[in-house]
């Protein structure tokens, strides 16, 4: 099925009586904003795993495929046209077994070497100087991870002096003579991943003193020194590192993934799932809620300026591996755009606190944007939903308030039919996010902003008949999102939200 023909099955599923109508009201105050939705909220990770670099986005400057040094002109152009803000490299737990000096220099003199994960066998064809490439065609800005767990501090310091240092030190003419003479700009440094596991099985305590120690040595220019990331996990890794820390890391970054089981020696498959599997991911995705309170709860407690955010640089889906498929590779359909809108709609809830999140990962790995096989690319329906919700990147929050609002059941599970964000964007509009977590049944939702008489509403929409539905090489464009519009009627605005649907309007006065 095509984008026209979706286009054409939704307008019938926005119009069919079989889907009764079910009045859920939302009021917007426009006159009290509130806090900037950070643009780093829409932030995206690129780890060596699988085909996640090399194949689905650098093919290397002799490809057939046509590039831009190394980089894939395709997958470049379509996240170019997502704005990515923010990326985040080389890892994740690649991070903690990566060695930046096996990354520079000519490329035919740099070593191959299998990381201690085992997920890729690395030969160092993408490192520093390829990575800026890729922030510099996007417009991005750099979140480089560090290796604490198998690097030493001599180890990082000196490659935080190649990136950020000016022309006179000696790594700035290392630099140079690979072929940078200006530093790179890097905004965030995260100093190790999952110090807990991956990244050396610590205890906070130590963990907090080591990065005091790492935090110490790595000193840049004033004008261009990153924003330093301290590792964290649970709560207790938070009340530690944001009393030890105060003044030395300007956020705690927390991973939190989606499991449809909730058990991760079986965790559900990405495709062919049935109902039970569509509510539990959605109601397992949307504790996320909960788990940002909490943690926020810890530093206001000790971190009451609010100088520490919130970094949640690992999040999404993460279902079964099939045979015969690369690592960590998995197929991307409805039910993923929808753990994507309630997640970004929490984001928006906890954006004073939440400044950055990067969603695991932008290609062939776990939740991504894009699929390819070799010369092949297909975008996801995470893709779509990431594209619809670019009005909110450094937008202000607005409050909002669901009244009357459905409950979606299955069984003993029960989610709220209806999550929603607003705010008023750059371009002065003011846009509403809705998401319908009912696989079966439509909903009415009655708009209202205070002291504003609506005219009507207009956006696009991302539903299909199938949960599963998903774009393949075969099929690419089986999902995509469609135009939707509507008018007032008597001076008030009703929206019509399919089921399970995705749906990004401005509202018009």
């Amino acid at each position: 099925m095509n984008i026209v023909k979706c286009s054409l099955v939704v307008l019938a599923m926005i119009a069919a009586p079989a889907f009764a109508a079910r009045p859920v009201s939302i009021s917007i105050d426009a006159g009290k904003p509130g806090p900037v939705i950070n643009k780093n909220v829409y932030g995206q990770f690129a780890e060596h795993l699988g085909t996640g670099v090399y194949e689905g986005m650098w093919v290397g400057p002799k490809s057939t495929i046509p590039n831009t040094r190394g980089w894939r002109n395709d997958v470049v152009g379509a996240l170019k046209a997502l704005h990515v803000p923010l990326v985040r490299w080389p890892g994740g737990c690649f991070a903690d077994t990566y060695h930046w000096r096996d990354g520079i220099g000519p490329q035919h003199q740099r070593p191959s070497n299998v990381h201690a994960n085992g997920s890729v066998d690395e030969f160092n064809a993408v490192g520093t100087h390829e990575f800026f490439d890729l922030i510099e065609m996007l417009g991005a800005e750099a979140y480089v991870n560090g290796n604490v767990g198998t690097g030493s501090v001599q180890e990082m310091a000196d490659w935080i002096e190649y990136m950020t240092a000016d022309g006179g030190s000696p790594l700035a003419r290392l630099r140079a003579r690979n072929g940078r003479e200006k530093p790179f700009k890097v905004a965030y440094f995260g100093i190790g991943n999952e110090l807990w596991g991956c990244g050396g099985n610590m205890k906070p305590e130590y963990y907090a003193s080591l990065y005091s120690n790492y935090e110490h040595f790595l000193r840049a220019p004033a004008q261009s020194r990153p924003k330093m990331i301290a590792s964290g996990n649970d709560t207790v890794w938070t009340e530690v590192l944001s009393k030890e820390l105060k003044d030395r890391t300007a956020g705690i970054s927390i991973h939190q993934y989606t499991v449809p089981t909730g058990n991760w020696d079986v965790k559900g498959k990405d495709l062919g799932f049935k109902e039970d599997e569509w509510i539990s991911t959605l109601a397992n995705t949307m504790k996320m809620d909960q788990m940002i309170k909490d943690h926020v709860a810890v530093l206001d407690r000790n971190d009451p300026n609010k100088t520490i955010g919130l970094m949640i640089d690992e999040w999404g889906t993460w279902y079964d591996e099939a045979a015969g498929r690369s690592a960590l590779f998995q197929q991307n359909s409805l039910r993923d755009a929808l753990v994507a809108a309630l997640n970004f709609n929490i984001f928006h809830r906890h954006a004073e606190r939440v400044p950055m999140t990067t969603i695991a990962q932008m290609v062939n790995v776990l939740q991504a944007m894009i699929l390819t096989d070799k010369e092949k690319m297909v975008l996801t329906p995470t893709y779509y939903a990431f594209q619809m919700y670019v009005p909110f990147q450094d937008a202000e929050s607005l409050p909002l308030a669901i009244k009357d609002n459905t409950s979606y059941t299955l069984g003993t599970v029960t989610i709220p039919g209806v999550s929603a964000s607003a705010a008023r964007a750059r371009d002065g509009k003011l846009y509403l996010a809705l998401v319908n977590t009912d696989p079966s049944r439509a909903v009415d939702v009655a708009v209202d902003v205070a002291g504003t008489k609506l005219q009507g509403a207009a956006g696009k929409v991302l539903t299909a008949a199938a949960m599963d539905a998903h774009n393949t090489f075969q099929h690419p464009q089986a999902i995509g999102p469609a135009p939707f519009s509507t008018r007032a009627a008597g001076g008030k605005l009703s929206i019509k939200v399919p089921a399970k649907a995705v749906m990004v309007v401005a509202l018009e006065k």
